[in-house]
């Protein structure tokens, strides 16, 4: 394989000589996503690289632990697993093989396209909550497994990849049993968002940041009290399933 390199103002990308074209677009979505992110984080990532991977095989060799975040995702939504981050790589499959992975459900493709800005926006959470990963030791591991919801769905919410997740939510809400709050680990990269985006409609963007900068020794119930003052962690559950058929809405 011959590599090319393409810059942006903020990014090199590194990738196929096939895959110009798609790096130029990715480079584009990530530069509109950091942009968006300046305003609402105070400290962002430096000297960050992109590797868009010309197969599948590539990618896991890259970042091995990709089979395992797979195998503890609902398997519908494994194909968004496309990518994944070290401390200043955005690991993720060239746009091409993107668009490959999209099934027939409305907003699929989108999902897929903005991949990057959700790897993006999860080193972005990461720089600003030190407690999350990378660099990934087995303590900071263990918490993102148990803060999956948080983490994943911080970088759906604020890259905008979210906006395309309508008909996958609704299809998980049609199939098997109803969802955790907040989402386990199976439903966080689906699911998380929208944790963020009830907060974000009750409290205001700022109180999103907020839980997102933060890791309570308390636990996720703990966090989710003090994000939703307003009453109890029962009825945030039940406004929450309330925002899920919402969004499930066609």
């Amino acid at each position: 394989m011959s590599w090319r390199e393409t810059s942006s103002a903020s990014f090199t990308a590194r990738h196929d000589e096939r895959d110009a074209e798609g790096a130029a677009a990715v480079l584009e979505l990530l530069e509109r996503t950091r942009a968006r992110l300046l305003d609402a984080f105070p400290r962002q990532p430096v000297d960050l690289a992109v590797v868009l991977h010309s197969s599948g095989s590539q990618l896991t060799l890259a970042q091995p632990m990709l089979p395992l975040v797979r195998s503890l995702t609902e398997r519908p939504m494994r194909r968004y697993v496309a990518g994944w981050v070290s401390k200043d790589t955005v690991h993720v499959l060239a746009p091409r093989l993107l668009a490959a992975r999209a099934s027939q459900v409305r907003g699929s493709r989108q999902m897929l396209m903005w991949t990057p800005a959700a790897l993006y926006a999860q080193l972005v959470v990461a720089a600003n909550n030190e407690l999350l990963p990378p660099p990934f030791r087995p303590a900071s591991t263990a918490r993102l497994l148990r803060w999956a919801w948080l983490a994943a769905g911080a970088a759906q919410y604020f890259s905008g990849q979210l906006e395309f997740a309508g008909a996958a939510i609704a299809r998980r809400l049609r199939e098997g049993r109803a969802p955790d709050f907040p989402p386990a680990v199976r439903d966080a990269l689906l699911l998380g968002g929208t944790v963020f985006d009830l907060l974000a409609l009750e409290e205001g963007e700022e109180a999103a940041v907020a839980l997102a900068s933060r890791l309570p020794v308390g636990g996720p119930a703990h966090a989710l009290r003090d994000a939703f003052p307003r009453r109890s962690l029962s009825h945030t559950e039940a406004a929450w399933r309330s925002h899920l058929r919402r969004l499930a809405e066609p």
